[in-house]
């Protein structure tokens, strides 16, 4: 008993959160370092429900009292349990949460007590730690495809798929998607990899040139043919040939590309002796090949041949998170290059970035990057740097503009509301909506909501 009386000086030296919670989850006592890991005093919560850290580790009920209330007051105790709770200041915390219940002489519940372990130090090494570890393994493992979104991670995995059978496979994708590093990944993964990888770009040459760029010519095929030449198909033997911008190969090429490809021989232009040929076909277009069947202007069964693995490579529109990754990437390429030093981007041109559209993909994201660079003469490129295009006259560009006013309001004030719901924890607002956390930061960025004013009222219809 004589040690009953130092029990709250033992309690407020502890360097971890500890309340006390009555059976309706109000708040009956805190000490010291609760109050600094939660930025709340003790007047400001003690007699409050213990809802208002929004606890993620929780499982309330809200029915009435002890087992009425919460899962604790039905397991009896939680045990090392990884929570965000949120501060005074609406920022999530990371936590490491322990509780027991209460109970008096008679074995009756009277409440629960609760610690809290602050770990988001831990938690942001480890993510720095991950964010290296995923950088490093996209730039070693996927030849240079980055990129940490749904889309990208997915397509990376069918690439991985894929690249270890033979399937001819066609990749879908607007220009500047990058298609021809889908294509060249494919083969670096494959067991090919050590054989050439011989890329055509089909849309670049007439019929008869393009004819003999991919089969081959005799001497004197035809006038200028001076010597023997080896096509693209021959010098791709063992290894892959990729097919860019299949869909403007002129019908008649088409015939002769189905029967190499049924055949697995070529005939070189101005001669009729067989060469058999070993090639992986990948091919690529931006274009609408069932539309072009429609239109007669691209063979069926040709597309059914090329079309047995299609892959797509998505926008830049539809993966926005990684606009920062590959912004940097481009930063340290152009660094490499030349003599200036840039570190990155300010705030205000890394968001007028996350706002635009970007119809060129990342394509033109990296143009944008060079732009910057040549105009930049300090350490960090700001809105003044980048492409009129993207800060036209300067000013910020216009958002949401393929959106009516309507649908603009209607996504805005849906964000607010589950913003509100969970008092600001971006995280949980990102599981309640299905996204990622950087998508619910950009929308809150392209939305204009400034959280300490608009989310301080109460949840609209």
């Amino acid at each position: 008993m004589e040690m009953a009386k130092y029990w709250k000086t033992i309690v407020d030296t502890l360097q971890d959160g500890l309340m006390v919670i009555d059976p309706e989850g109000n708040i009956l006592a805190m000490n010291p370092a609760a109050e600094k890991l939660t930025g709340y005093s003790a007047d400001e919560l003690v007699g409050r429900s213990c809802r208002i850290l929004n606890c993620t580790g929780c499982e309330l009920y809200g029915r009435g009292a002890a087992e009425q209330w919460c899962q604790l007051y039905v397991k009896g105790n939680v045990r090392a349990k990884k929570c965000l709770i949120s501060k005074k200041d609406r920022r999530a915390l990371h936590v490491i949460k322990n509780a027991a219940v209460l109970r008096d002489s008679e074995g009756q519940m009277i409440g629960a007590v609760e610690t809290f372990t602050d770990i988001s130090e831990i938690v942001r090494q480890q993510q720095e730690i991950e964010t290296l570890r995923k950088s490093c393994r996209l730039e070693e493992d996927h030849h240079g495809l980055l990129g940490e979104s749904p889309p990208m991670q997915r397509l990376i995995e069918l690439i991985e798929n894929v690249a270890r059978t033979d399937a001819p496979v066609l990749i879908h994708g607007q220009s500047g998607t990058g298609k021809e590093l889908v294509a060249r990944a494919i083969h670096e993964e494959s067991p090919r990899k050590d054989k050439p990888f011989i890329k055509v770009n089909c849309a670049a040459l007439n019929e008869n040139l393009l004819e003999s760029e991919l089969f081959g010519h005799e001497k004197g095929a035809y006038t200028g043919a001076d010597r023997t030449r080896i096509g693209r198909f021959e010098a791709a033997h063992e290894g892959t040939i990729f097919l860019d911008e299949i869909g403007d190969i002129p019908l008649a090429t088409q015939v002769k590309l189905l029967r190499v490809l049924e055949e697995k021989e070529i005939e070189r232009v101005g001669d009729h002796k067989t060469i058999a040929v070993d090639v992986r076909i990948i091919s690529a277009t931006n274009k609408n090949l069932d539309a072009l069947i429609d239109q007669d202007l691209f063979r069926e069964d040709l597309f059914f041949r090329i079309n047995v693995f299609p892959l797509s490579c998505p926008s830049l529109a539809e993966r926005y998170e990684d606009i920062p990754l590959l912004v940097q990437n481009f930063i340290e390429q152009n660094t490499a290059k030349g003599s200036k030093k840039i570190v990155g981007l300010t705030p205000e041109a890394m968001e007028a970035l996350l706002i635009y559209s970007w119809p060129g993909n990342v394509r033109e994201l990296r143009n944008a990057i060079e732009y910057a660079f040549v105009l930049c003469s300090g350490n960090w490129i700001g809105r003044e740097h980048l492409p009129p295009k993207i800060i036209p006259n300067g000013k910020k560009p216009l958002v949401g503009h393929h959106q009516s006013p309507a649908s603009w309001e209607q996504e805005r004030t849906k964000l607010i509301n589950t913003l509100r719901q969970v008092s600001g924890n971006q995280s949980e607002a990102a599981r309640i909506l299905g996204v990622s956390r950087v998508t619910i930061w950009k929308r809150i960025k392209k939305y204009g909501i400034r959280l300490e004013s608009e989310l301080a009222g109460v949840a609209t219809t």
